[in-house]
């Protein structure tokens, strides 16, 4: 029997299920304004989205394995490709861009041009300093680090 084919983003995204993208947009903020109401100093807010975010990836990694048939990735590049390319078009139906890299090839930037996460979102003047979409990086560093034992700052 020939090895399963890894699947594409869009493949797998078009095979989940999926919540409504409006609902899922207005519960994350919702629990981030519950988070700025319980912690009030927004640097304990970034804190606690990235913490929850670290959680989720941690978890979520077993699962993006198990559906999308993708073998071990061979360096830091192709592993920032995949997440890009597969695994946010998986899990949020958009795919991102890995830019900046730094001349080793250990640090990049993922680039989401339409991040569902900002519809519906305005920041009052008292939440400058909020990194609103942190839950990515604490998800994105939850899930490299079960799996590919790096260290993510």
């Amino acid at each position: 029997m020939a090895p399963v084919a890894p699947k594409s983003g869009d493949a797998i995204f078009a095979s989940v299920d999926r919540v409504n993208a409006e609902l899922f947009t207005l519960t994350y903020g919702a629990i981030v304004r519950q988070l700025l109401t319980d912690l009030e100093e927004v640097e304990e807010v970034n804190k606690q989205l990235d913490q929850m975010g670290y959680n989720i990836g941690i978890r979520l990694v077993d699962e993006f394995l198990a559906k999308s048939n993708v073998s071990r990735c061979v360096d830091f590049r192709e592993t920032a490709e995949v997440i890009a390319k597969v695994g946010f078009k998986m899990f949020l139906g958009v795919t991102a861009s890995v830019t900046n890299w730094d001349s080793e090839g250990t640090t990049c930037s993922i680039i989401l041009e339409d991040n569902p996460l900002v519809d519906f979102v305005e920041l009052p003047d008292n939440c400058q300093g909020l990194y609103y979409c942190n839950i990515l990086s604490g998800i994105i560093r939850g899930a490299l680090e079960m799996e590919d034992d790096c260290a993510v700052n």
